[in-house]
């Protein structure tokens, strides 16, 4: 095995997605890459798109080679960070949804919006290259954009290990804020009460340093809202005099009730 090509399996692994822009910071040539897709090294997506044989790529590949090759500012988000932490254990296992938290203005590549259109739903390992294969499931990428955040995000970012792939997440903290600020648009109130009712070990000194950087009345009332709701024990050292809270009042669902300490509409049974 030559050097590079030994470079590139030690880097890579089965089932990864490998972009020529990465390959050329490393030395290997467009030539060389097409060289390796014709022994089997490689497998083409589209053009400048490679994967590793040996295993179907699938979505948390291609979080992981937007983030570690093309340095793409991204990270997993709100419910999807929370299941994966095991903070929302209910959460089914063939759930295709994956929640991606993004800069305003950043534009997704066309290969990550359309993974994993590129490989026709082959399986990618050589021996069975050309046959086709189920376990390719197209993800539903909910982007979200806290942009009423005023805070560097990335201090609010670990890394969690998705199916033996290390990614970029938000922490319980965090992801809690994304997961409010998407209450109702893109997740019902029941299902975010849900998970927030076990969210019981959050970090006062984080929530506080967080909520205090937001300028989302709605969801700084929420995540308030949830904790005097469920009494999680680190409340009682959140200081809410630091935090917006805005004035009037705040309609979360329709056909609600006014919680009066926060001034939202909830439903009937959260009153």
């Amino acid at each position: 095995m030559s050097a590079k090509l030994n470079w590139l399996t030690q880097n890579t692994s089965p089932g990864s997605i490998v972009l020529q822009s990465w390959l050329t910071k490393h030395d290997f040539s467009p030539q060389l890459a097409q060289k390796y897709v014709k022994n089997g090294a490689l497998n083409k997506l589209r053009s400048g798109v490679y994967a590793r044989p040996g295993k179907v790529p699938q979505w948390f590949n291609a979080v992981s080679c937007l983030i570690e090759q093309a340095n793409f500012p991204i990270h997993l988000a709100g419910l999807s960070s929370l299941s994966h932490q095991g903070k929302a254990h209910y959460l089914r296992l063939n759930e295709t949804v994956v929640w991606l938290e993004i800069p305003p203005r950043k534009v997704l590549p066309r290969w990550f919006r359309e993974f994993p259109d590129d490989s026709k739903h082959y399986d990618l390992a050589p021996v069975n290259r050309g046959r086709p294969t189920n376990n390719l499931t197209k993800p539903d990428w909910l982007l979200l954009n806290s942009n009423k955040l005023n805070t560097d995000d990335s201090l609010y970012l670990i890394e969690i290990n998705v199916s033996g792939t290390i990614l970029k997440a938000s922490n319980p903290e965090l992801a809690a804020y994304e997961l409010l600020n998407a209450v109702p648009a893109s997740i019902s109130f029941a299902h975010a009460a849900e998970v927030y009712q076990g969210l019981t070990n959050l970090s006062p000194k984080k929530v506080q340093a967080l909520l205090e950087s937001s300028d989302s009345v709605k969801t700084n009332r929420l995540y308030l809202f949830f904790a005097n709701y469920y009494q999680h024990p680190w409340l009682s050292r959140i200081d809410e005099s630091k935090i917006y809270l805005g004035t009037g009042k705040r309609q979360i669902v329709t056909e609600g009730k006014l919680e009066h300490k926060y001034q939202i509409t909830v439903p009937k049974n959260f009153v």
